[in-house]
């Protein structure tokens, strides 16, 4: 009798075991699991759908953190025109998602989660940043404002206060972007390694950012990692090519009953080789989920400014 006594798992096929894996998805306890048993451990890697959780994503180049440090130094920088209260950056462990994700060979939809935003601006900001990359920035759409405890705090729309504010949307926006093209360097490796991939996600828990990338934009990404192999020694961070920008502010929204947003501002980029001018605005509302799409679909209705900024 005992010989004919089998686990539930082995009569069923390896495809929907597959299916089991990849609707867990959670990295840390699918590599829990390789050790379930041999057929575990055959399968596991060939999951297609993944959730990476970790405390930093880095480049397993060591320079790397080195360079991103001083990123945020300038970030600081532009940050002390505003207001010359420092901020500590907190320091992270180094893991490289690369590394972590040699395990698996059939990687097709990726999801890297942060723990946390880049941006601490201070003076009771608050942004939202969605980007879409290819081998270059395709847009990004930047939302920021102040909740309606900490309006006291924000430096207002106009009179004597202008040009505080300003060069206070100037940091919301460069900021952003400084973080978008941070992330999207930070997984080119990633990209280059596993050329199944298709759509490859990274955000932060709290919601501040995220990078996306299709299919299309990951395709041009590899392209252009093999143009640039020889010299990637040069470079540390993906750069920011020269951009054109609408900028839409209100100084006071109400969103929903309670919920206030003072002085917010939706900023919408564009690369300045997109020949597309009209479309400034269908990335910012598509990317933008409950209270913030409210708002941005506010904004939209807003007078728009036009500014234009160079590579860098």
């Amino acid at each position: 009798m005992c010989d004919e006594i089998t686990d539930g798992f082995d009569r069923l096929p390896d495809v929907l075991i597959l299916v089991i894996f990849n609707k867990v998805r959670d990295i840390k306890t699918l590599t829990r699991c390789l050790s379930v048993s041999k057929r575990f451990n055959s399968l596991i890697p060939q999951t297609e759908n993944l959730l990476l959780k970790i405390d930093c994503v880095i480049s397993s180049e060591t320079d790397d953190w080195f360079f991103v440090t001083f990123i945020r130094s300038i970030v600081k920088s532009l940050r002390d025109l505003i207001s010359p209260k420092s901020h500590p950056i907190q320091t992270r462990t180094h893991n490289s998602p690369a590394k972590i994700l040699r395990t698996f060979s059939r990687i097709k939809e990726l999801e890297i989660e942060l723990p946390s935003g880049d941006l601490r601006l201070g003076n009771g900001a608050i942004i939202r940043w969605r980007a879409e990359y290819g081998k270059s920035l395709k847009s990004c759409a930047i939302l920021g404002f102040y909740n309606e405890e900490s309006s006291s705090t924000s430096s207002g729309g106009g009179g004597s206060d202008g040009e505080r504010w300003l060069k206070e949307r100037v940091v919301w926006t460069i900021s952003g972007l400084i973080a978008a093209s941070a992330w999207h360097y930070m997984v080119k490796e990633v990209v280059r390694e596993h050329g199944e991939l298709v759509k490859l996600v990274v955000r932060d828990r709290d919601g501040e950012g995220r990078v996306a990338m299709g299919e299309e934009g990951l395709r041009e990404c590899r392209e252009e990692e093999e143009r640039e192999n020889e010299e990637r020694w040069r470079k540390r961070r993906t750069v920011i090519p020269a951009v054109k920008m609408k900028m839409r502010h209100e100084e006071r929204i109400q969103v929903q009953e309670g919920v206030v947003m003072e002085g917010a501002t939706l900023v919408v980029v564009k690369p300045h080789e997109d020949g597309n001018n009209g479309d400034f605005e269908g990335f910012g509302i598509g990317e933008f989920e409950g209270v913030y799409r409210e708002a941005v679909k506010s904004l939209l209705k807003s007078r728009s400014y036009f500014l234009e900024m160079n590579s860098f």
